[in-house]
């Protein structure tokens, strides 16, 4: 099955509190599921512009902020997933599991059921200046379209954590992403546009996007969207599949079909899917399975 993908460039600002936070997601999804997207992709950390509406400064007073808030914001992400009818992955937000600090993506599908990817591999700022450790590990998503991926930010600069996921059976992996430089959100590319190779598969980034000196964690934001694909037949001659502006706030859709993948996984120039050397591979995903809020444990 076709599936109409939308990737956002997510533009940080200052916003007033949780309402004001509400009200700007909305506007963000009734934008995607109006050109037409079936699922929708916003970046890592994109909440975190809520701490600055309360009290506290530094990265560890803005983590206990959106920590203590994360069931409220999960709620507004809810909301506003059931109220467009969208599949949404509404970026990420720290949460407090078991005694520890992670950080969290949800999935969530129009009736409002979640699911969540931890983030794997921590960032010398998450691990040394945040205290934000690694999650639970990397599991798939059954969806309409098939199965599907979530890796991170930092976490799709592993092939291993990538691979997991596709020899689980995903065709397509979601990158919600937050870099503070130039250095950083080439990393990010490199590294999905080289996962999308070697897995052939799709790749799909989203970023934030501009300044917020008011914030210690989301000062500074550098990045575009981008939807990637293998380097061979029936694909674009770099992979690019699809790629947004420069740091402004816009919505990328790109039109996706696993059949293309199975494809060239079949008959391309090169098999990557397939050859994978035997002791490079790494252990199959599992499924991660989808319950309403009342049902989590």
């Amino acid at each position: 099955m076709m599936l109409r993908l939308g990737v956002l460039q997510y533009p940080v600002g200052r916003i007033a509190g949780l309402d004001a936070y509400a009200a700007k997601l909305d506007r963000l999804v009734a934008a995607g599921a109006a050109g037409g997207a079936g699922l929708l992709l916003m970046p890592e950390y994109a909440c975190m512009e809520v701490a600055a509406a309360f009290p506290g400064t530094g990265p560890a007073a803005e983590r206990d902020t959106v920590c203590a808030v994360a069931a409220d914001l999960l709620a507004i992400m809810r909301a506003a997933a059931m109220r467009h009818g969208v599949w949404l992955l509404p970026g990420t937000l720290p949460q407090a599991v078991a005694g520890r600090v992670v950080n969290r993506a949800p999935l969530i599908r129009p009736d409002g059921a979640v699911a969540f990817q931890d983030k794997q591999v921590m960032t010398r700022f998450e691990a040394e200046q945040w205290g934000i450790a690694a999650g639970a590990p990397a599991g798939v998503f059954e969806t309409p379209w098939g199965r599907v991926g979530i890796a991170v930010c930092y976490d799709s600069e592993f092939p291993g954590v990538v691979r997991t996921m596709t020899e689980a059976g995903a065709w397509l992996i979601l990158v919600p992403t937050c870099t503070d430089t130039t250095h950083g959100y080439n990393r990010v590319r490199l590294s999905s546009r080289a996962r999308a190779i070697e897995n052939q598969c799709f790749v799909a980034v989203s970023p934030t996007v501009g300044a917020a000196p008011w914030l210690a964690t989301l000062d500074m934001n550098v990045g575009r969207a981008g939807v990637y694909g293998p380097v061979d037949r029936g694909f674009p001659e770099d992979g690019v599949v699809a790629e947004g502006i420069q740091d402004g706030e816009a919505w990328v859709f790109a039109d996706l079909d696993p059949a293309r993948l199975d494809a060239v996984r079949r008959d391309g120039a090169v098999r990557n899917h397939q050859d994978w050397p035997p002791g490079w591979r790494g252990p199959v995903a599992g499924l991660i399975p989808f319950a309403q809020p009342e049902d989590l444990p």
